[in-house]
């Protein structure tokens, strides 16, 4: 039985900071970050004696018992992601299960039970996690909707955990359920589940195959399972594959939308195929699809010049002119298309009272490009034009919450390099530490002087660093 899984054997782990953030909700799992409360106890955790195994019970008990619901979920949520790389944490992930399975308010969940699986396949401890399918089949019975919707998540889980072991055994269960029923919307949504894996796992070849025999067995197939074929394949390198699979997608009316064109930036990026990628933005742009944050994550990650100046925050280029003259030409090209598109619009919010810029879901590189862009637009728009900026001025960094290492913003320790070099009046919010605010007056008189300033600041650096700081002359433009 379920109930009499052991605690595993004690692996050690050294005490140290950890990434607690799962940038990847699985079905079943709560759809939110880890609350103070539980990083306390996974801190605890971390500091027990891992050989204690009595202790470390107590200490799961003592947890779930003084948890929400919402507390102790998301805190399981944690153990289960693909992205909690400490072995002991994950391998604790049973015993808070099994622990929360007894609380009152504890609703059983077949896609909480999948994502526990899963993880069992990727550590190896395929008893237990045959014990926990064959109770929830059991509990399921024949019931063709309900196997479904348990072995579908279950697949996906497998895959996001990278076990090619668990999604054969469970595609091959999925089938059999699949090739019985007559309900074809369950055969469509099986087959999704199952292609989606086979891409995820990089088993293209194998997805293409499924997505033949969907067309045999009449199912239609969807802009999901070719923007997931285009994908995988791409992500591998076989970017004829890539290619051939976009080309079908075209014959049969199916355009690739923004999420479909950032996956094939990003496969040609992992890869440093810049002149590619300048070709398909071009295409987004002929072709009016909308660019988004994720397109510009996608194609500044990819520019080695860009990685490589962040490394230094206290050098970086402070205008888009002189790091365009950083760049190399298919990275100058890249940025000039990008900073064309309405994405910066759509990352403010202007009103009457207060001019907002957000910059969630960007990384660094972004984050860095859009700041810089936002500075010169600013001067086109309303130093040019004498245009009144409203009383507030608000940049959006986030606090960290959401972090590798919580509560430290790489975005916002940047922003806050760039606005203390430039001079620029925002300071952090008292009220919101992931906001940067400042009045719309000082904001403008800067913003007016900005690019003279700058450009006296950059002349300064270079006689530094060209050891004529004595006795160069400083003319400050007017």
């Amino acid at each position: 039985m379920i109930g009499s899984i052991l605690l595993p054997a004690p692996v050690p782990l050294p005490i140290h900071r950890i990434s607690l953030w799962n940038r990847h909700s699985q079905p079943g799992s709560p759809r939110c970050s880890l609350s103070k409360q539980g990083h306390r106890f996974i801190s605890t955790l971390i500091a027990t004696n891992s050989e204690d195994i009595s202790a470390t019970h107590r200490l799961l008990r003592k947890f779930v018992a003084s948890s929400s619901k919402h507390v102790a979920l998301s805190t399981l949520s944690h153990l289960l992601s693909p992205t909690t790389s400490h072995i002991r944490l994950s391998s604790l992930a049973l015993p808070l299960y099994l622990e929360i399975s007894e609380a009152s308010w504890f609703d059983w969940n077949s896609k909480l039970v999948a994502d526990l699986v899963a993880l069992l396949y990727k550590l190896e401890r395929y008893d237990e996690a045959e014990t926990l399918v064959t109770e929830t089949v059991s509990k399921l019975g024949s019931r063709e909707r309900d196997l479904c919707s348990f072995y579908s998540p279950l697949i996906h889980s497998l895959s996001k955990q990278k076990s090619e072991r668990g999604v054969l055994v469970f595609v091959t269960k999925l089938k059999q359920v699949l090739l019985c029923s007559s309900f074809v919307y369950l055969k469509q949504q099986g087959y999704a589940s199952m292609v989606d894996a086979f891409c995820s796992i990089g088993l293209p070849r194998e997805a293409e195959e499924l997505m033949e025999e969907m067309k045999e067995l009449g199912l239609k197939l969807s802009k999901f399972e070719f923007r997931a074929l285009v994908y995988s394949y791409g992500k591998s390198g076989c970017f004829s594959d890539m290619k051939r699979i976009i080309a079908q997608m075209d014959g049969m009316g199916l355009q690739l939308d923004t999420v479909g064109v950032n996956m094939v930036l990003n496969s040609f990026g992992s890869q440093y195929e810049l002149s590619e990628m300048v070709s398909w933005l071009q295409k987004m742009k002929v072709s009016d699809v909308p660019f988004s944050i994720r397109t510009y994550n996608s194609v500044l990650n990819s520019c080695p010049t860009i990685s490589h100046l962040l490394q230094d925050p206290k050098s970086l280029p402070l205008s888009l002119e002189e790091l365009m003259g950083n760049l190399n030409e298919n990275e100058a090209g890249l940025v000039k298309i990008l900073v064309g598109s309405s994405v910066l619009e759509e990352t403010m919010q202007w009103n009457p009272s207060e001019l907002k810029l957000d910059l969630h879901g960007m990384h660094l590189s972004s984050a860095y490009v859009v700041i810089l862009q936002w500075f010169h637009q600013l001067q086109c728009k309303l130093v040019a034009e004498n245009r009144v900026l409203p009383a507030e001025i608000t940049v959006v960094c986030g606090a960290g919450k959401h972090s590798v290492v919580r509560g430290e913003s790489p975005v916002k320790g940047l922003i806050k390099e760039i606005l203390l070099r430039v001079g620029c009046p925002l300071r952090i919010d008292r009220k919101n530490i992931g906001c940067f605010i400042g009045k719309g007056k000082n904001f403008m008189e800067w913003l007016s002087s900005y690019n003279a300033t700058y450009i006296y600041m950059l002349n300064q650096e270079r006689c530094y660093h060209n050891g004529l700081l004595q006795e160069a002359e400083y003319v400050q433009l007017s």
